[in-house]
């Protein structure tokens, strides 16, 4: 049943790497995540393997996914990430469905030329404690984690927290009747609730809260609930201080810290792709023009490379940029999403982090989005394309209540769904997921590699040769991200130059800095050596892949 499964998938070819079929399926939950990962180094033993980085407050292991063939830790690496944000539950979708793709069709020849140069670690879920809330009996969008927290710093924890006042098993909104409120019904649709706009002449007369009471009677509703500290809230670039769901201080929870040491640990890591609210893959980042530091020159002429270099980068480099817009547009080929998602900005989130300081190609998408006119109201927006798509259950009517905190006033429950908004229906899971395989394998292809070009000797006498040579980078990726270029955490290319006893090094170094080469791109070098017999060339770096050769001097 299985060999008949492969042959299936091998005929459903597809662009570049068959473009497979994935079978329609729903959301999984914690353990089937659990279950997937393992079968997977059950059934490809010499290719995947699974372990465990940290366990979170619950008690929830996070999982790491590596594949690859050989030394898997000597190759170029490619990290996938979900769970950035516990409510983008589909991140982990899109991981799991992308290792499950990769090891099916593994036995391919391209796929598996493929994993001999490229080893892919992937992280399914980064947020497990905040994503189990897509699957409890009370459901809500979720983003941290179990850590207890004084949110509110009244010397109370997790006391207020939201509440189901219409037993539906969803955390939607509440509107009272308040002549003295800030909103009002949409005039698009009367199901939605927008702010007034004073300049427009607009007054509200509702007022607008989380689904909830005031537990601890302070005059606000469901501000302290369960948790947590926010994964993509815990990290170190911008991280803001006393920030709501930001943590006590950057990379203060056991699996923030778990995966950032884990990255770190591996050099070979060129390029992360996390799954999750912040977006430069719909809409690649804007640079600016002194962030490019091998432009910056003084008034006299003279290169300010490294002093540029030492400032603070704050917007993405010239050459990165580049790479940046190539990907966007691969990636909206390849999946066909139309227009970009919400600019969602986050202080200490991920996708940030991994470019300005872990130093890499850092590509971060929600994975999925619906199209909103110039000018619309995302709700109603949403609520239009639900229609159009057949795509029903996604908004609670509006039903009356009577709530506690609001004695005599009309009250009522309703709104959009929890989740509907960030996450597809699962009946287009399988299409995007296998759209989002093609689109990584394709980018995958074109990871740094290095090769040896132009090789010459020459005898110039008297037992003397010149030997000499190109190093090219044959891939589309640079060879680090120039972010990365005084990032003490980026290997430097070497090239070692090495030759018996019987020879002489008369001029050159035996071994020498490899500057970054951008895609396409080469650096030269020669020597000068005494005496006839082989040397062998070795170059490289473990996020380049190593390269060597011999050469007979003669």
């Amino acid at each position: 049943m299985k060999f008949i499964v492969k042959i299936l998938i091998s005929v459903l070819a597809g662009f570049l790497f068959l473009e497979p079929a994935v079978a329609q399926t729903p959301y999984h939950d914690y353990s089937d995540m659990i279950r997937m990962t393992d079968n997977m180094a059950r059934d490809y033993p010499t290719i995947c393997s699974v372990q465990s980085l940290a366990k979170t407050q619950d008690g929830r292991e996070i999982k790491c996914i590596t594949i690859g063939t050989g030394s898997k830790d000597e190759k170029p690496g490619i990290a996938v990430i979900g769970g950035i944000e516990g409510s983008y539950i589909f991140g982990r979708e899109l991981s799991l469905g992308f290792a499950s793709l990769l090891l099916s069709n593994s036995d391919d020849k391209k796929v598996r030329a493929l994993l001999d140069k490229i080893t892919f670690y992937i992280i399914p879920d980064v947020s497990p404690d905040a994503s189990v809330q897509f699957f409890n009996n009370i459901r809500y969008e979720r983003n941290v984690n179990s850590r207890s927290v004084d949110n509110d710093r009244d010397f109370l924890i997790d006391e207020d927290p939201f509440e189901d006042l219409n037993n539906d098993g969803l955390i939607t909104l509440i509107r009272v009747s308040d002549p003295a409120g800030y909103w009002l019904e949409h005039p698009d649709d009367k199901r939605i609730m927008k702010k007034a706009d004073l300049s427009k002449g607009e007054s509200g007369s509702y007022t607008v809260f989380t689904e909830g009471t005031d537990n601890d009677k302070d005059g606000f509703l469901n501000e302290d609930g369960e948790g947590g500290v926010s994964f993509n809230r815990n990290l170190t670039y911008d991280y803001e201080e006393f920030g709501s769901n930001s943590g006590l201080h950057p990379v203060s929870e056991p699996e923030t810290k778990a995966v950032l040491d884990f990255l770190f640990d591996h050099f070979n890591i060129y390029v992360t792709f996390a799954f999750g609210p912040q977006d430069n893959l719909g809409r690649p980042m804007k640079g600016s023009e002194w962030s490019s530091a091998g432009n910056s020159t003084s008034a006299g002429g003279q290169n300010n490379t490294n002093r540029s270099r030492n400032r603070k980068i704050t917007t993405i480099l010239k050459s990165d940029d580049i790479i940046n817009k190539l990907v966007s547009e691969r990636y909206l080929e390849a999946t066909g999403l139309k227009g970009s998602p919400p600019d969602i900005s986050s202080p200490g989130n991920f996708m940030d982090w991994s470019y300005f300081h872990y130093g890499r190609y850092s590509f971060s998408t929600p994975g999925w989005w619906f199209p909103v006119e110039k000018g619309e109201n995302r709700e109603t927006a949403f609520l239009r394309y639900a229609e159009e798509n057949n795509t029903n259950d996604v908004f609670v009517p509006w039903t009356r209540i009577s709530h506690p905190d609001f004695p005599g006033k009309e009250t009522e429950v309703g709104g959009i769904k929890p989740f509907v908004m960030i996450n597809p229906p699962s009946d287009k899971m399988s299409d995007l997921i296998s759209r989002h395989y093609t689109f990584l394998v394709n980018i995958a292809e074109m990871h740094p590699e290095i090769e040896f070009l132009d090789i010459k000797t020459e005898d110039i006498g008297e037992n003397v040769y010149r030997l000499s040579l190109k190093v090219h980078n044959k891939g589309v990726f640079a060879t680090c991200a120039e972010s990365g270029e005084s990032n003490i955490w980026t290997r430097i290319m070497r090239l070692h130059l090495e030759i018996p006893g019987s020879q002489k090094l008369l001029s050159g170094q035996a071994i020498q800095r490899i500057p970054s080469l951008e895609g396409d791109a080469s650096a030269e070098f020669s020597w000068l050596i005494f005496g006839k017999g082989q040397v062998k060339i070795t170059a490289g770096a473990v996020n380049t892949g190593i390269t060597n050769t011999s050469v007979e001097l003669r």
